[in-house]
């Protein structure tokens, strides 16, 4: 990995490596990196995964196996624009499946307890419309779902 950009740090308490297979499982443009071990000068057992670094859908991050004095909390959220309903209903499918968490408007937690917010493409140019109506019942419909609807949205939005 480069020293050049931004990389997220994501902290985990011992499922860094599972957790970063698993994100490269889910996202395209996708691999795993580095994967470094802690030595005998701890904290962690020597030999354990310290750090994996990855990428998921071109965006960089690394894994720390820190331990559970941190967790992560929907302060922090990672933004998935979708093009259409297949591909939002193909994310929240894997994001919340074996112990993920739907949320409202869209979001959701992970296996890992990593917030997601998963938005159809255009949906931030039609709940912030100079048309105030039609951002007004758009957002309305959006704050009474869980899984955005594309179809739903457009027909609030439209007035239908």
């Amino acid at each position: 990995m480069t020293t050049d950009g931004l990389t997220a740090s994501l902290w985990f308490d011992g499922q860094a490596e599972e957790a970063a297979h698993h994100y490269v499982s889910i996202f395209k443009n996708s691999s795993i990196g580095r994967i470094s071990r802690y030595n005998e000068a701890g904290p962690g057992e020597a030999g354990s995964v310290l750090a994996v670094e990855f990428t998921a859908n071109g965006q960089r991050f690394v894994g720390i196996n820190g331990g559970p004095q941190f967790t992560f909390s929907e302060a922090i959220s990672f933004q998935i624009f979708c093009a259409d309903q297949e591909e939002i209903d193909y994310y929240w499918t894997r994001l919340t499946e074996n112990g993920g968490e739907p949320g409202p408007c869209g979001w959701l937690k992970d296996k890992y307890g990593l917030s997601w917010q998963v938005v159809p493409e255009g949906l931030i140019d039609m709940v912030t419309d100079a048309d105030a109506e039609k951002a007004v019942r758009t957002t309305k419909a959006m704050y009474a779902m869980t899984k955005l609807d594309v179809a739903a949205l457009r027909k609030a939005y439209d007035g239908e």
